[in-house]
């Protein structure tokens, strides 16, 4: 058996191993910029990272997030990984000195120590993602960037009960956008919940995602979209183990049209067994969409030593 000094030079070189690897959590406004992937001629959030990283770590360092957010669409708990290997303080430091050369609608939340080749994208086994409604009522100046503003009448209990075929393994190539190359479009859909929200503020649910409100709406299910009327407040959660490119905002925009009447909820299963995008209802606007968490295995995570050296 290893001796304790034997032992702890071990752990000494894992501790150095790992403490390159970060795990950042990160909210932004998706209005300010044009996606997350950097472009060359437009600001992005995956840039605006990398930026303020380069500045603290003398070096530029990959920033890779969970999913390329389309420009205007938000983030809560957006999910990025990162290695610095110049970093040796906590990474509770970390978070604070990336937040001082980030633009006020970008910050860092939480920066967490990760095993060494922790990937973002590859280790994610889930997702949820919130959509934004208004029905009806005047606009709210205060919310309108953050929600699709609709004008004709609602009927929440259809659209709560087509929300309900979309959950379970289903192959979902009728709500992927158009020119999209993935090897499978099949996934499996945990949660689509519709819910009436009692306030027009945008909850923090990272974590804590609201409670389903499964009362009747006014008007025998049925809320009318008139400007004189009160605004009903609507969230779209839909949580999955992977996502296609624009399948929550396809997803929306189907539901959407059923609950407009312009189709009964069955008409989902129409959809599924179509296979083609054209199927489905409009693609929803960005501006209403948030990214709320990203689940990983807890194993991706380190504790951090304070005494343990940056890699070399």
């Amino acid at each position: 058996m290893a001796s304790f000094a034997a032992q702890g030079y071990f752990f000494s070189r894992r501790i150095r191993r790992l403490t390159g690897t970060y795990k950042l959590t990160i909210a932004y406004d998706g209005g300010s910029f044009a996606g997350w992937q950097v472009q060359s001629d437009r600001k992005t959030v995956q840039e605006c990272l990398q930026n303020a990283i380069a500045k603290i770590a003398g070096q530029r360092c990959n920033v890779v997030g969970s999913g390329r957010t389309d420009a205007g669409v938000h983030a809560i708990a957006q999910v990025a990984s990162v290695r610095i290997p110049t970093w040796s303080h906590s990474p509770q430091t970390l978070a604070r000195a990336i937040n001082v050369h980030l633009p006020d609608t970008i910050v860092v939340t939480q920066a967490q120590t990760a095993v060494d080749g922790f990937h973002a994208i590859r280790d994610a086994t889930g997702k949820r993602y919130r959509y934004q409604l208004q029905v009806g009522g005047p606009r709210d100046v205060f919310q309108y960037r953050y929600r699709w503003h609709l004008h004709t009448a609602i009927d929440v209990e259809a659209m709560r009960t087509a929300a309900r075929r979309m959950v379970g393994e289903h192959d979902f190539a009728s709500f992927q956008a158009s020119g999209s190359d993935r090897k499978t479009t099949v996934r499996d859909v945990r949660a689509c919940d519709v819910i009436i929200q009692d306030s027009p503020g945008i909850e923090s649910p990272g974590i804590d995602s609201p409670e389903i409100d499964d009362r009747e709406t006014p008007d025998a299910q049925v809320y009318g979209g008139r400007p004189e009327q009160p605004a009903l407040n609507l969230a779209i959660e839909v949580e999955a183990n992977g996502f296609l490119y624009n399948m929550v905002r396809n997803i929306v925009g189907t539901l959407v049209a059923v609950g407009r009447g312009k189709y009964p909820p069955e008409w989902v299963a129409d959809v599924f067994a179509a296979l083609d995008r054209s199927a489905a209802g409009q693609t929803a606007p960005a501006h209403g969409l948030f990214l709320l968490n990203v689940d990983y295995p807890s194993s991706i995570l380190t504790d951090w030593h304070p005494t343990a050296s940056h890699p070399s």
